[in-house]
């Protein structure tokens, strides 16, 4: 829950007896107890003391490096203590395409059902009856993605009802703006790099909402690598990937939807890079953050669990509940669905 961020360039990190001191220009900005925090994830040019990266390593706790725009660059992580069993479980399920499939389901269900609830609350709260239309239109759409999942035949069928409702959802993103529409249209979804301003938002949360899928799954015991609905790539955290799909609508999306129209950010937070590509200032980056760890203290009601449970540990819930099936410990993953 306590991730320390450090997104200062020029910043050197490092311990000083059991405390993390932060310096700029050597000058102490910060001084942290490390039992106070679980995780670090650095942005950019910063610098870390090889007895701090050390300490980390022993103590379990990920240090997570990224580009400055939010783009993941490496991670440091200290012995892996996964359950073998479990390990052996999650690959021999790439083998038994039923079970895989319904995994696949269940994910895709969990995702197109948070989308819609996104979708069908802009309808309630849009300013004109055309957005509101537009948007209820788009989650009747998912709804008939939703009602396609059970007859796909494989997995490649249901990556293309995946793919149909995602173009769906955000062409109908920009209805949900309620000011600055023009100034922050998304022209659908693009990266690697982002060429409009929600584009650019989108993206940096979903590189921060990775990494809490990755941290949750390897706490579990499981391989992040090795996922069910994103095909396997060498280096690519598949099945931190395939966990995050039901976090994207509820989590990233509607935070970047609230910093939007409440004005957090502006227009005049980004600027454009040569190559059409759209950069985030550093007082935008910053001010993103700060929303997202707010968003994580906030309590959400799990239907699973039947009681609140924090924003943050929720990842941590549903790999648990992952985990679980993987073992054959339950007979199907049930994706998280706020009620």
């Amino acid at each position: 829950m306590n991730t320390l961020f450090v997104m200062t360039q020029g910043s050197y990190l490092h311990l000083e007896r059991e405390t993390l001191k932060l310096e700029v220009e050597k000058q102490t900005r910060l001084r942290v107890p490390m039992h106070h925090i679980g995780g670090i994830v650095l942005f950019g040019n910063v610098m870390v003391s090889p007895f701090a990266l050390h300490r980390c390593a022993e103590d379990g706790r990920s240090v997570v490096m990224l580009t400055q725009q939010g783009r993941f660059k490496a991670r440091l992580e200290g012995p892996q203590s996964g359950n073998v069993l479990l390990r052996r479980a999650q690959h021999q399920l790439l083998d038994d395409e039923a079970r895989g499939l319904e995994l696949i389901r269940s994910i895709l269900a969990g995702k197109l059902q948070n989308c819609r609830a996104v979708l069908l609350r802009g309808a309630r709260e849009a300013l004109n009856q055309e957005n509101a239309d537009r948007l209820t239109l788009a989650a009747n759409n998912l709804a008939g993605s939703l009602r396609a999942l059970p007859g796909a035949a494989d997995a490649e069928v249901l990556r293309g009802i995946e793919g149909q409702a995602a173009r769906e959802y955000f062409d109908a993103f920009n209805a949900l703006l309620r000011v600055n529409q023009d100034d922050f249209a998304m022209h659908g979804r693009n990266r690697r790099p982002p060429r409009d301003r929600i584009n650019a938002l989108l993206s940096f949360l979903y590189a921060m909402l990775t990494n809490e899928c990755v941290s949750a799954i390897e706490s579990v015991g499981l391989d992040p690598q090795v996922g069910y609905l994103h095909v396997l790539r060498p280096g690519r955290p598949a099945l931190a990937l395939d966990l995050m799909e039901e976090f994207r609508p509820l989590l990233a999306d509607r935070l970047v939807l609230t910093l939007i129209n409440r004005q957090q950010i502006q227009p005049k937070d980004f600027e454009e890079r040569p190559g059409g590509s759209v950069q985030m200032s550093d007082d935008a980056r910053k001010a993103i953050v700060t929303a997202w760890q707010q968003r994580k203290q906030d309590e959400i009601q799990h239907a699973v669990l039947g009681q609140s449970v924090p924003v943050g540990l929720i990842p941590m819930v549903q790999a648990r509940l992952l985990a679980r099936f993987i073992r054959g410990e339950a007979d199907c993953y049930e994706p998280f669905i706020p009620r």
